[in-house]
């Protein structure tokens, strides 16, 4: 890709998109430009990655053709009018702002300006990020699918309508801390059992990671692929059966249920 990309903010996301931009040879380092508040960022990204270090924010966009705004969400919107006068006509701009929606970001940029709106998970930073990417109508095909590839550099990302954006968030955004629970859960019970807490965090974590890489690798349903470990009358039945009695789907789904429902009332 010969296009110049920059970024407003240079946190744990923005590093990783870097990372996976430079990793994967999709962009040249010096065609990269960064502007962090703190320039002590700016500098360390430039010593780590040859990335173009700028004097400020209205410097990136003027400089690129794809501007990620990976500011706080409560921030963006001043940062976006701030430089929406220094972006070039054809500019790009990508915002990983949760929460704020493409006509929120249009009434800033204005609403000729092509804007893609993108929610990475925080298994991101370590290259297993599931990103959706949601383009206002003026942003061609092409440039959707740049976007997508960009995501793609550091695990999978697809497009996604706005109106399906608040399951985006309690099915991706939000759920590794379910994840995390889960393997907490999982552990504590293995350590009931005698196993030692660092051993049963591993084991945990890994037949979580080993069970979700089986659900995408066969494409096959995972109800189909739960009853391939429930041998009959054995322990994995008997597990089931309790988690059943408890509620485990339900709770699971009113959960996401609130999570979208919370998700939609911070949107407004």
């Amino acid at each position: 890709m010969e296009k110049k990309i920059g970024f407003i903010g240079c946190g744990n996301m923005s590093k990783a998109i870097i990372a996976g931009l430079v990793t994967a040879g999709q962009v040249r380092a010096d065609n990269i430009w960064v502007f962090d508040h703190k320039p002590e960022t700016n500098l360390a990204m430039q010593k780590q990655y040859g990335i173009t270090p700028a004097k400020n924010a209205a410097e990136v966009a003027e400089q690129v053709d794809i501007l990620f705004g990976a500011v706080k969400p409560n921030a963006i919107l001043s940062v976006m009018k701030d430089i929406a006068g220094s972006l070039n006509k054809e500019t790009l701009v990508v915002s990983i702002a949760a929460g704020v929606m493409l006509d929120s970001l249009a009434s800033v940029l204005g609403h000729d300006r092509k804007i893609v709106r993108v929610m990475p998970n925080p298994p991101a930073l370590v290259n297993e990020g599931m990103t959706s990417v949601t383009p206002n109508v003026l942003v061609t095909k092409e440039e959707a699918d740049a976007v997508v590839e960009i995501f793609s550099g550091f695990g999978k990302a697809a497009l996604v309508p706005e109106y399906l954006i608040h399951a985006v968030v309690c099915v991706s955004g939000s759920a590794p801390a379910y994840v995390f629970m889960f393997i907490e859960a999982m552990a504590d019970a293995a350590v009931l059992g005698g196993m030692p807490r660092a051993q049963a965090y591993q084991f945990a974590a890994q037949a979580v990671k080993g069970a979700a890489e089986m659900v995408l690798e066969t494409g096959k349903h995972p109800g189909e692929l739960k009853d391939m470990v429930c041998s009959p009358g054995g322990t994995t039945i008997e597990a089931v059966k309790v988690l059943e009695q408890k509620g485990f789907r339900s709770a699971v789904i009113e959960a996401m249920q609130q999570c979208m429902a919370k998700s939609e009332q911070m949107s407004k």
